[in-house]
């Protein structure tokens, strides 16, 4: 199946594997959230127990350096998209409101960006990519 869109999570490759899928969860949170469109249908097994619902789409991992990430992050922002981000100074808080703290208390060119999500128009997510390998 072909989609219009395309959901890519851009990670920074030199953090913990833990780091990394904590991160990676958390993006796809904020795309669920935001684009509830994207969500699928709850999903059922042989036995009929039912299962929460997922992102109906493939989503890319990509991996990056975090110059390559403030890059991503300012071609988003200069073709109208909104990204979700992640900073390494969340992995020191504990709730939501303290995230968000952390992000504001720093101006955008100072983030210190450990990763990224976008979902947007096909060629707009590869132009906004251009140059990201998928995450190994």
């Amino acid at each position: 199946m072909q989609f219009d869109t395309k959901i890519a999570v851009v990670i920074r490759t030199d953090l913990e594997v833990w780091q990394k899928l904590n991160v990676a969860s958390f993006l796809a949170g904020g795309i669920a959230a935001s684009f509830p469109e994207c969500i699928g249908e709850n999903y059922e097994d042989g036995s009929g127990t039912r299962y929460l619902s997922l992102i109906g789409q493939p989503i890319l991992i990509y991996g990056a350096d975090g110059s390559a990430l403030s890059r991503a992050l300012e071609r988003a922002l200069t073709r109208n998209v909104q990204p979700a981000l992640y900073t390494e100074d969340m992995f020191k808080t504990t709730h939501d409101a303290a995230n968000r703290e952390v992000v504001r208390a720093v101006v955008r060119s100072e983030l210190n960006l450990v990763g990224l999500a976008i979902r947007a128009d096909r060629k707009v997510v590869d132009k906004i990519l251009d140059g990201l390998k998928f995450h190994t």
